[in-house]
């Protein structure tokens, strides 16, 4: 089989997913074009260079619609040649674009891809695609549906987490973040999003709130309280799925999960040969990928087993990875990851993470990978592992190994 290697990573800026967010006016194409030029240009990619391009994109409707990677491809400075095809397995849409292309590459389908994602939450709102998991009630009701955010206060409830703990580390991922920018431990992978006239739309995470502190998060109201207790009561649902609770405890809000924003994230992966046809060098092997069917409630559970099963697969022990990139989709995820595997949070999520910098869904994967490889070269670590849980109740995972 053969070996499938990373040999660059490149992300926008996240941009605040509201009609006054800087990316506001750019569309998940125009983002998905900057940054595909962007692996183009800096490994000058001419003609037919890559197989493929796997684009995870989770809102696959209006301006997202109609085969998003492919119309970026045309968009773009690649060549006609190349195909694209749009993957949605939800926040995890992303890093899954990168498995798929690298899985390609190791079976042999292909010398090189380019995979990632895009999501713009400002322009496609979330849910508006009008999934039937959520509408149907012939689905629903058969598996106890509740919203997200319900399920990460169950994973709260469950296991013992407070707010005051998830604020604390809601307060640690907005001075990590901050921290990272200010030392520019993002330089390498952040390409700005410029206008037609080559001027500059954004070039850093406008998200970032790095005044947080416990005081103003503990001002906030619990975001999905009223949503399980008074209309249309999830808690009812989310109690009749687990009878040993005795409540819901909700314990997440705005400060503390994950922010809605623009955004795109593009890895170029290929074989040995494709680099040494190109003159490129790796960065990093990809050394196992995997993903996990989860219960469909709580949901959020699946970077727990898609973990266990990632290591076991191949001969690991959670003791071999140096850092991990777990999605801050709600603090409630991160601490159970680590409650579950005993992990130092000083290997987690080291430069922040999406509670600070927000979680464009079908791009975040990507981002996270890069932020990864980034950090083992910054520090001269080795293995690193991104992981996500997923709606619906999945998990992702892949290691990554540098070279």
């Amino acid at each position: 089989m053969n070996e499938a290697y990373i040999y660059d990573a490149v992300r926008t800026p996240r941009g605040k997913g509201r009609k006054d967010g800087s990316l506001h006016e750019v569309s998940a194409n125009g983002l998905s074009v900057t940054a595909l030029n962007a692996i183009k240009d800096r490994n000058d990619l001419e003609g037919h260079a890559v197989e493929d391009v796997i684009w995870g994109n989770v809102t696959q409707v209006a301006e997202q619609g109609a085969c998003l990677a492919r119309t970026a491809v045309l968009a773009s400075e690649l060549d006609e040649s190349i195909p694209g095809v749009s993957i949605n397995r939800f926040c995890a849409s992303g890093l899954e674009a990168v498995n798929l292309a690298a899985n390609q590459v190791r079976g042999g389908a292909g010398n090189a891809y380019i995979a990632g994602g895009v999501e713009s939450m400002s322009r496609v709102p979330m849910m508006s695609d009008g999934g039937a998991i959520a509408v149907d009630p012939s689905i629903a009701i058969d598996n106890y549906f509740v919203p997200q955010g319900i399920g990460a206060d169950i994973i709260a409830s469950r296991y013992g987490f407070t707010r005051d703990m998830a604020d604390a580390m809601a307060v640690e991922s907005q001075r990590r973040a901050k921290a990272a920018w200010n030392d520019n431990r993002f330089a390498k992978t952040i390409v700005p999003v410029r206008d037609v006239n080559g001027l500059t739309i954004l070039d850093y995470d406008e998200f970032m709130r790095p005044g947080t502190d416990m005081q103003s998060l503990g001002a906030l109201k619990p975001s999905f309280k009223d949503q399980g207790e008074v209309m249309p009561g999830f808690d009812k649902v989310a109690l009749q799925k687990y009878p040993e609770l005795e409540r819901v405890n909700h314990i997440h809000h705005a400060g503390n999960s994950s922010g809605i924003v623009d955004g795109a994230a593009a890895v170029l992966i290929g074989n040995k040969e494709f680099g040494e046809a190109h003159g490129l060098t790796p960065r990093a092997r990809i050394k196992a990928t995997a993903k996990i069917g989860t219960d469909p409630t709580i949901m959020l559970t699946g970077p727990v087993p898609v973990t266990k099963k990632i290591l076991a697969d191949n001969g690991m022990a959670i003791s071999d990875i140096d850092l991990f990139e777990v999605n801050e989709a709600f603090a409630s995820v991160v601490m159970l990851f680590e409650q579950a595997f005993n992990v130092d949070h000083d290997k987690v999520n080291v430069n922040g993470g999406s509670i600070a910098m927000g979680h464009p869904l079908g791009a975040t994967g990507a981002i996270i990978l890069g932020t990864l490889l980034d950090e083992l070269e910054r520090t001269d670590k080795e293995i690193g592992l991104a992981t996500l849980c997923i709606g619906s109740g999945m998990g992702a995972a892949t290691i990554i190994e540098r070279v």
